[in-house]
């Protein structure tokens, strides 16, 4: 039997290369003679650049930037080609987050590996745009890149309330011979019902209560700096640094579909008799650009079941079955929410040999 497992991050706990191991190696205890084929993902957040470069090869560039709270922080950047792959996250990651200081967090660091990768000579500059702790509208990024206003643009949405001006003409020119992609993993607009604020401003730690009023910040921030970009699609992945990217220009793609192409998915799953993925969490939210969505469109397309294995589900069937998922299965029913953290690797090669004692054959 042909396996292939082609899971995103357990945030928190796993990276996907992590999460790929340990499903295999739960699979193989059950079917010791399944052909495994590990193609670990990412759709644009945490681990982006990494599956990136065992995909596609190319030079790591290490650099320091700014963290969100202007702290210095270790990053890289991919270069293959003259095409630069950046990812958010390693600047300005949720794991970089400080409790009570989401409305201090800046995208400024995103700006210096975007600004890093220009200078480089990449002629095209693909921004993977997920799993950041900052709610700025990329304010932070086009301080780096040269912009330039009447309140500070890289401390935070706090810093833009009273915002009246704004000049991008220096980030404008900086960027102008460069292609500009926004790798996302959410379609969100900036601001509104539906945008980066009320979708995900509480998991990045801004209080219940001043959810509407940061998303009125940057209502005004988009009415100072283009209000046209921040309707777009994308606009408020990473809080706003796919909007800010759209003020220079760039245009936003699915962040999963850029990896699953570079990976190739698409002819992998043509060869499996299964297709395996998985996250930390699979929710309503893993419909919106997430990887096992985009996974399972690659597996329905080549005729293939596919599974979930997370940490834990909260969809039901009928859901499930609209994102083309056969089946999905979660870590904290074998072996508690405690266990799933604690022993993340083994709990999940203990889940993996479940899901193989029904699909394996």
């Amino acid at each position: 039997m042909r396996v292939l497992v082609a899971p995103d991050e357990f945030a928190g706990t796993l990276t996907a290369p992590q999460a790929a191991a340990a499903i295999a190696e739960g699979w193989r205890r059950q079917a010791p003679d399944a052909e495994v084929d590990l193609a670990p993902v990412a759709d644009g957040g945490p681990g982006f650049v990494g599956v990136l470069h065992a995909a596609l090869g190319g030079e790591l560039v290490a650099a320091t930037v700014d963290g969100p709270f202007g702290e210095p922080v270790p990053a890289a950047w991919l270069l293959a080609g003259d095409t630069a792959y950046v990812e958010s996250a390693e600047a300005c990651g949720l794991a970089l987050a400080r409790d009570g200081r989401a409305e201090d967090a800046s995208s400024r660091g995103v700006g210096e590996l975007v600004a890093a990768a220009v200078a480089a000579g990449a002629r095209r500059v693909v921004v993977g745009v997920g799993g950041t702790a900052t709610t700025d509208g990329g304010a932070g990024l086009l301080a780096a890149l040269g912009a330039h206003a009447d309140r500070p643009l890289d401390q935070g949405p706090a810093a833009l309330a009273g915002l009246g001006a704004v000049d991008l003409s220096a980030a404008r020119a900086r960027t102008a011979d460069v292609e500009l992609v926004v790798a996302a993993d959410v379609t969100a607009p900036l601001t509104g019902l539906f945008g980066t604020v009320r979708a995900s401003g509480v998991e990045r730690g801004i209080a219940e209560e001043r959810v509407v009023v940061v998303d009125a910040v940057l209502e005004a921030w988009a009415r100072v700096a283009g209000r046209r970009a921040a309707l777009e699609p994308g606009a408020g992945a990473g809080g706003g640094i796919g909007y800010a990217l759209g003020l220079l220009g760039g245009r936003t793609t699915s962040g999963v579909d850029l990896v699953l192409e570079a990976v190739d998915l698409p002819a992998r799953a043509r060869r499996a008799d299964v297709v395996v993925t998985g996250e930390g969490r699979f929710d309503h939210t893993s419909r919106t650009g997430k990887a096992p969505h985009g996974v399972a469109r690659v597996a329905e397309a080549a005729l293939r079941p596919c599974v979930v294995v997370a940490g834990e589900v909260l969809v039901g069937a009928r859901e499930m079955r609209a994102l083309g998922v056969e089946a999905a299965y979660a870590v904290v029913d074998d072996v508690g929410a405690h266990g799933a953290l604690d022993r993340a690797y083994d709990a999940l090669v203990v889940t993996a040999a479940r899901v193989a004692r029904t699909w394996a054959r």
